[in-house]
């Protein structure tokens, strides 16, 4: 911090994924995490609030309500949340000990032991929930196939409003609807100028009888905003799928499903669909290429699955009793430890609240949800795929176009 500046998530976020700076990274983490320590004890009065609620309405805590949503009993599916990230577990760890291998070499061995946790303000993001930031530093073969699609969005002027048409074109391209004028009339795709607002991009069904849905974002010409584009269009395109049904059905199967259906969709953004849209050019699908991009997407979605994990069941231990305020911290770096094999590079007392960092626990947002939805929507994809006929390897498959899969 300069004297008299501070910088906001968004900046220190920047530092952690652009710098290949030890010091500089470890410090954008800790002054981030220290800002939650005032919000411990409204936490834990939160914590109380909730169970009472929850209590009331029958349930044993506010954990064993949230895990009552998904057709079984709280503790079928928190065993079956078990069983899933058991299959997927074994991938995760070959990720892990390759990361620690390559960070190894760029920061050395006493910065990076082998056969202990990562330090966890290495791998690009807040959280180390998701590692794409360093990818330059994991890349298996280096400049092979270079997809900057950035580039391209800046070169041919696209702003948000192009870039969400690109996303509406996708979703048309299947034989669903355009959105409806109001949609462009009442959405917010960029900052705006006049105002502080909330960014953290977000799809909202104010009132889809009406065809009233609208999307909130501040979007700039980047892959990421386009992808997050691709995928809040789910949210609204499944809000308006059911806008007849009855009121009771205005909602997914689960909430797993809300999340998928649009990470689905990204899934179907191969290089092969880029190129359709012009945003690459020629690309020769070499094995070097196909590696590279099965480890851009591994950062992404495997890197994800036990911080998805591990996020919940730290508070249905929390809301359950089995954690205790006094312990609030240091049973959150033990479970990051279990689950991701990161641990802070700085010493971490009960002083700290680092689960406070996270903005889904101090708004009280359940995260199960996205861990279902990086396991389903690849079962998705697979049955989308063998709807539109497809033949070949599931990672070139996209749906683009195909009405079958559409239906």
């Amino acid at each position: 911090k300069k004297a008299g500046s501070c910088r906001n998530i968004d900046q220190l976020s920047e530092t952690l994924a652009r710098s290949r700076s030890y010091d500089e990274q470890l410090e954008a983490w800790a002054g981030w995490h220290a800002t939650a320590r005032p919000t411990r004890n409204d936490y834990q009065r939160m914590v109380e609030l909730a169970n009472e609620g929850a209590r009331e309405l029958g349930y044993k805590d506010l954990g064993a309500q949230w895990r009552s949503g998904y057709d079984m009993s709280a503790e079928a599916f928190a065993a079956e949340a078990e069983r899933l990230y058991g299959q997927v577990q074994p991938l995760y760890k070959q990720l892990h000990c390759y990361a620690r291998a390559r960070l190894q070499n760029k920061y050395g061995a006493d910065k990076v032991p082998s056969g202990k946790p990562i330090p966890a303000h290495l791998l690009g993001n807040m959280w180390a929930q998701q590692w794409n930031k360093i990818y330059d530093l994991l890349e298996p073969y280096p400049g092979v196939a270079n997809l900057n699609v950035d580039q391209s969005l800046k070169d041919q002027g696209y702003d948000a409003q192009r870039m969400m048409k690109s996303a509406e074109n996708f979703y048309v391209s299947l034989g669903f609807p355009q959105l409806p004028g109001t949609f462009w009339e009442r959405s917010m795709l960029t900052r705006p100028q006049d105002r502080n607002v909330v960014c953290h991009a977000s799809a909202w069904d104010i009132d889809s009888r009406r065809k009233d849905v609208r999307i909130k974002m501040c979007a700039t010409p980047t892959e990421e905003d386009l992808t997050t584009m691709y995928h809040e269009l789910g949210h609204i395109y499944y809000d308006l799928w059911y806008a007849d049904q009855p009121f009771m059905f205005h909602g997914g199967a689960h909430d797993g499903f809300h999340e998928a259906i649009g990470d689905t969709i990204n899934l179907s953004m191969t290089p092969g669909y880029l190129r359709t849209i012009n945003l690459v050019g020629d690309v020769k699908p070499s094995q070097q290429f196909v590696i590279n991009q099965q480890m851009k997407m591994a950062l992404d979605k495997i890197a994800f699955l036990p911080f998805g994990k591990l996020i919940d069941e730290w508070r249905w231990k929390v809301f359950s009793g089995e954690i205790r305020p006094e312990n609030y911290n240091a049973a959150w770096w033990e479970l990051r430890r279990q689950y991701q094999g990161v641990a802070p590079a700085v010493a971490r007392t009960e002083e700290d609240f680092d689960p406070g960092a996270k903005y889904h626990i101090p708004a009280n947002v359940p995260y199960t949800r996205y861990f279902l939805s990086f396991i389903i929507q690849f079962q998705f994809h697979k049955a989308l795929c063998q709807a539109a006929g497809y033949k070949g390897p599931l990672s070139e498959c996209s749906i683009y176009g195909n009405k079958e899969a559409g239906k």
